[in-house]
């Protein structure tokens, strides 16, 4: 599976930001997909998830309430709704894909077998 995201750029705080994920794959209906994000200097955290059948999702605290995770299957697509950016949400995001539901502990990057290369989000304060 090849996944690639879009979307990312420069966004003022407070602002929001929508990115993509596209997936290669024709069985990305039974793929379960994770947004992660990784700032310089620090570790790669996970941001979000979403089962394949979209109903069942997960968010990091600091996602909850701002960010929404979603997908159409129809496009092979996974998004991440980024609202009320703020500097702190500056980081490489990456979204991944899972063979297997492992419920809150998709919040583990070991579970995900499939990575995009990552689009790179910036918030200006």
């Amino acid at each position: 599976v090849q996944l690639q995201a879009s979307g990312g750029g420069l966004a003022q705080a407070g602002e929001s930001l929508r990115l993509s994920c596209v997936a290669s794959r024709r069985t990305f209906s039974s793929q379960h997909m994770g947004w992660f994000r990784q700032a310089p200097g620090k570790e790669r955290e996970f941001v979000a998830a979403i089962k394949s059948s979209g109903d069942s999702t997960y968010y990091a605290d600091f996602a909850n309430g701002r960010f929404t995770i979603s997908r159409d299957n129809a496009k092979n697509t996974v998004y991440l709704q980024m609202n009320s950016l703020t500097p702190e949400d500056a980081a490489v995001y990456y979204c991944a894909a899972a063979d297997f539901w492992y419920g809150r502990s998709m919040m583990n990057p070991s579970y995900y077998r499939y990575w995009g290369q990552g689009t790179l989000v910036t918030v200006s304060s």
